[in-house]
């Protein structure tokens, strides 16, 4: 199954992005960090177990203060279970695609903090969806490229 993701990652298809454009989270009522971590376990053919994807929940909502998006961190985490063997002090990889991923984002969306990513994207029929997507498709492109 895992070659099925890299398949259609070398064609250029973004498959989180996709998952999550097909409304992927939406009936569960996942929030940002849990539709990113979820999705991607699906996407990526993971194969993290179900009590470990809860660890997101306390993400959403920039972790319930408006700080960082929750989309992001839980990006992080995607990252760091597919390019980190026991410890981010292995290498530097971990934190250079780290900083890769935040700073694009920033640069595309104009911050990477929930407040005011919620101010310009945010409404009531989308709810925090432009966000998402954005972290997928740029979540996306990473995991392609380093795989």
């Amino acid at each position: 199954m895992k070659n099925r993701f890299y398949t259609h990652a070398k064609e250029g298809i973004n498959v989180l992005k996709d998952l999550l454009l097909n409304g992927y989270g939406n009936e569960q009522g996942y929030n940002c960090a849990e539709k990113i971590l979820h999705g991607a376990n699906e996407a990526y053919k993971l194969n993290l177990d179900k009590k470990f994807l809860k660890l997101a929940a306390g993400f959403g909502g920039g972790m319930g203060i408006e700080s960082v998006c929750g989309a992001l961190t839980a990006g992080i985490m995607v990252l760091s279970h597919l390019f980190v063997s026991h410890r981010a002090g292995e290498s530097t990889r971990i934190k250079e695609l780290t900083s890769e991923f935040l700073n694009k984002y920033e640069r595309e969306m104009g911050s990477i903090n929930c407040a005011p990513l919620k101010e310009k994207y945010r409404d009531e029929v989308k709810k925090c969806g432009d966000v998402i997507i954005k972290a997928a498709e740029i979540l996306d492109e990473i995991v392609a490229r380093e795989m």
